[in-house]
């Protein structure tokens, strides 16, 4: 089973190792037939601290590293 990637933007590098990104989505309201902009959250393992706040970086599933972390960063062009 391939592993989901997602984009989305960095909104927090304090933790070491750790980038919070936020993800933003389009769903179609069941009703209303607009859509709606969705978003959440991802903590994800960043082993180089190279991104920062602003970043515009690519996610992809992995094991769980700690309590929250589930996704890590991708490097494409490194």
């Amino acid at each position: 089973m391939p592993k989901r990637i997602l984009q989305g933007t960095v909104v927090s590098d304090k933790n070491n190792q750790t980038v919070v990104v936020n993800v933003e989505r389009q769903v179609m309201h069941p009703l209303y037939k607009k859509y709606i902009g969705r978003s959440k959250k991802y903590h994800a393992h960043d082993e180089k601290n190279q991104f920062k706040e602003g970043d515009v970086v690519r996610i992809q599933e992995a094991a769980p590293r700690s309590k929250l972390k589930r996704w890590e960063v991708l490097y494409d062009n490194a």
